[in-house]
């Protein structure tokens, strides 16, 4: 559940690597070429990670009884919503003994996407999940603590309460 740094795999320095090697071999004159088949390896490679928009799954990562939330609409704009961001959810899945119920219409702040995020160094962040805390109209936690990573971006967005609670923050 750490952040990484990735970069973007490309097939075409593959098929042109393909082309290359066929013509190695004095195949150059004939008129069979090659055609690139992406392989499993690329299509998880080349997986665009867009914005949190409708119904994006997403993991609760505090403690007040939900699992997985149903993204209804970002706040944010036409988009979608982006780490920081305040989005309106359903709960699909909830402890039984939580704050809240499977069916419930709640707000959560995102503190975790899969999406790239550049940062003013240079560096680029990027989950492996889409997550959120939940929160109350009024912007105050449902739960009193939150579980796993949180980028330092959200203190630019006043979520200084989920900062404070956090275990890590990256």
């Amino acid at each position: 559940m750490a952040a990484f740094l990735r970069s973007r795999c490309s097939s075409v320095g593959r098929t042109l690597m393909g082309g290359l090697g066929n013509n190695l071999f004095g195949a150059g004159n004939s008129s069979v070429e090659t055609v690139a088949r992406p392989s499993h390896c690329d299509a998880i490679c080349q997986q665009i990670r867009t914005f949190i928009q409708m119904r994006t799954n997403l993991k609760v990562v505090d403690n007040s009884g939900a699992k997985r939330v149903m993204c209804i609409q970002s706040l944010r704009g036409k988009k979608g919503a982006r780490l920081g961001d305040t989005i309106i959810g359903s709960v699909k899945e909830a402890q039984p003994r939580g704050k809240v119920k499977k069916g419930d219409v709640v707000y959560g702040v995102v503190v975790r996407a899969a999406m790239k995020r550049g940062r003013n160094d240079g560096s680029e962040i990027q989950f492996d999940d889409n997550a959120i805390v939940l929160v109350n109209n009024k912007g105050e936690l449902i739960g009193t603590r939150v579980f796993g990573p949180v980028p330092h971006e959200l203190r630019k967005k006043k979520h200084l309460k989920i900062l404070a609670l956090a275990e890590h923050i990256v």
